[in-house]
């Protein structure tokens, strides 16, 4: 993301519809914009391919399938991103440990927060 661009385009990856909803209005909070919400690991992997997103949130467990596919699509184009689980960062996949968990339930801080890392390493990965 470059420095002039103050909102963050954000692809959001969580299969619970209420909690999806609180995220993009948390998020739109925090300056950013959903380009798009995907509930299903098929739809959400196409969008990481494809979208122009600076960051992305992704729930760990779609209705019972992992979400590893999206977070390997998002590496493969240096797009930061975050897990958001019900299990805490024990919940991760090793191989992604370095990566920002949210645990569920969440605070807004403890998003803001996540959503500025996010967006600094953008940033870094933009120069």
């Amino acid at each position: 993301m470059n420095q002039t661009q103050t909102r963050a385009r954000v692809l959001l990856v969580e299969d619970e519809a209420l909690i999806a909803m609180l995220l993009e209005d948390m998020l739109t909070d925090l300056d950013c914009d959903i380009v798009a919400t995907a509930a299903e690991l098929g739809e959400a992997v196409a969008l990481a391919r494809t979208e122009a997103i600076d960051i992305a949130i992704i729930d760990i467990n779609l209705r019972g399938v992992a979400a590893y596919p999206v977070a390997q699509a998002l590496r493969e184009r240096g797009i930061p991103f975050a897990f958001v689980t019900g299990y805490g960062a024990a919940g991760s996949d090793p191989a992604h440990q370095d990566i920002p968990v949210l645990q569920k339930p969440f605070r807004g801080a403890h998003l803001e927060s996540i959503v500025q890392r996010l967006r600094a390493q953008g940033c870094t990965a933009d120069s």
